[in-house]
């Protein structure tokens, strides 16, 4: 039962486009090919826990890919699918919450659900302020692990889906014309298409056709899409000026 909800919940997630790209400097999927499925990276340098979680979540279907330090994980390639990290809080050479900089540092966004056998609430009030998704103490049940990690994939997922909407949305903008760039940014500030051509010295009819073209480029069937679209972009009222 478990697996059959597993996957077919992942497997309508991931038929949408995902995001094929993480941040230049940080370890990427892009040399060596993956899974489409979604990956569970386990980091524990106990071999019994490795196997253990390892079994526990193919046993739901999922994709895993098990690494005895960290040190080991930053040396491989990150898999180009939604993923979460298990990460043990003690770990040789470089800790878990070592690790958890360092990908912040390099601006690896992927989720971190923290293990330990020595927890405590002001460890578990650290990771969390630094950004992981959950803090497990050992032993945890299966339930509860699995319940992290369902959460952590499907966080990813929402994020991929938002990066590569930001990427499509950036790619239309660059594609508009300076005009239609200017024309952009006072509509969505409130102005009208008269003020706007008085604004810029055009006529209103040259306003109009520019602002449809600029519609149609932008994919925006209202007014209200393109002035959220514009705020997210940093635009909106801004004073452009064609060059």
């Amino acid at each position: 039962m478990a697996m059959d909800y597993f996957s077919k919940k992942w497997e309508l997630s991931l038929c949408d486009t995902e995001t094929r790209a993480m941040k230049k400097g940080a370890p990427t999927a892009s040399a060596v090919p993956t899974t489409d499925e979604p990956t569970v990276l386990v980091i524990d340098d106990d071999p019994l826990t490795r196997g253990a979680l390892s079994s526990l979540f193919r046993s739901v279907g999922l994709s895993v890919r098990t690494f005895a330090s960290a040190t080991e994980l930053l040396e491989h390639p990150l898999p180009d699918v939604p993923s979460c990290l298990v990460l043990d809080v003690r770990l040789p050479r470089l800790s878990g919450f070592d690790l958890q900089t360092e990908l912040s540092r390099l601006d690896v966004k992927i989720p971190i659900i923290f293990i330990t056998g020595h927890g405590d609430i002001p460890m578990s009030v650290q990771a969390m302020k630094a950004g992981a998704v959950d803090f497990l103490t050992k032993p945890f049940r299966d339930q509860e692990m699995l319940d992290a990690v369902t959460g952590a994939l499907e966080r990813d997922l929402k994020r991929r889906r938002k990066e590569q909407s930001n990427l499509d949305i950036q790619a239309r903008f660059e594609s508009l014309t300076p005009r239609e760039r200017q024309i952009m940014a006072l509509v969505t500030a409130g102005l009208m298409n008269k003020e706007v051509a008085f604004r810029i010295g055009i006529s209103e009819m040259t306003v109009k056709i520019h602002r449809g073209h600029m519609m149609r480029k932008m994919g925006m069937k209202s007014l209200a899409d393109l002035v959220l679209i514009a705020e997210d972009l940093g635009v909106r009222g801004q004073e452009l000026t064609p060059r």
